[in-house]
């Protein structure tokens, strides 16, 4: 066969496509190559399509294990159901059901933008409370605390502890978090908890705690 007539060949088969959202979260479903493959060809099929194994060997040159290991993976993330449905001649066929998969799809998209949201208004709260435009370098220290765990709300509090006291920079900030991990401190309400305790242990006299410099 001649490279060019190879290469209209290619041009005439079959095409699948699958969505760049599809592939970038393929590993967080623990998707192996076999299972990702068997997924988009699925995918570039009306949902409830018949499942003829055979064909599938043959359309996705899969041995029988293969397939099998492959429909086994796809069912036990919950992306991929065998249905029992009766034809227009009241003959039971298996279908293939993947609307699972398109609700999963949904909801990390929607948990995307909600993140996404959220550390723009974390950033925003920074900006306003500084008065200014946060460096590259800022910007770094705030996504380490959050790969820390470090929640929103404390992050925040803290912010509030510093502006409170003068201070606009991220290093104080990190220490005010420093201090409050080192007390084992997780939540707002147990910062608001230790205030407390500390006020009421200096007999009625009022000031605003400074957790650098704590007795």
């Amino acid at each position: 066969m001649l490279k060019k007539e190879f290469l209209e060949q290619l041009d005439n088969e079959n095409h699948y496509t699958v969505s760049k959202f599809v592939l970038s979260y393929s590993k967080e479903l623990g998707l192996d190559m076999n299972s990702l493959i068997l997924l988009i060809y699925f995918l570039n099929k009306p949902n409830k399509t018949i499942f003829d194994y055979k064909k599938i060997i043959s359309d996705l040159n899969f041995t029988e294990k293969e397939l099998l290991d492959a429909i086994s993976i796809l069912k036990d993330k919950n992306i991929l159901l065998i249905l029992m449905e009766k034809n227009d001649s009241g003959v039971l066929e298996e279908k293939i059901d993947i609307s699972l998969f398109y609700e999963i799809m949904f909801s990390k998209i929607l948990n995307s933008e909600k993140a996404e949201d959220t550390q723009k208004d974390l950033y925003d709260n920074f900006e306003k409370e500084f008065g200014r435009t946060l460096s590259p370098m800022e910007y770094e220290i705030i996504n380490n605390w959050k790969e820390q765990k470090i929640s929103n709300e404390l992050i925040l509090s803290a912010l509030k502890e510093a502006v409170f006291n003068g201070v606009n920079n991220l290093r104080y900030i990190d220490k005010i978090l420093y201090e409050w991990n080192k007390k084992g401190i997780k939540k707002l309400s147990e910062v608001r908890l230790k205030e407390k305790e500390k006020e009421e242990s200096k007999d009625e006299e009022t000031y605003e705690y400074d957790w650098l410099n704590e007795d």
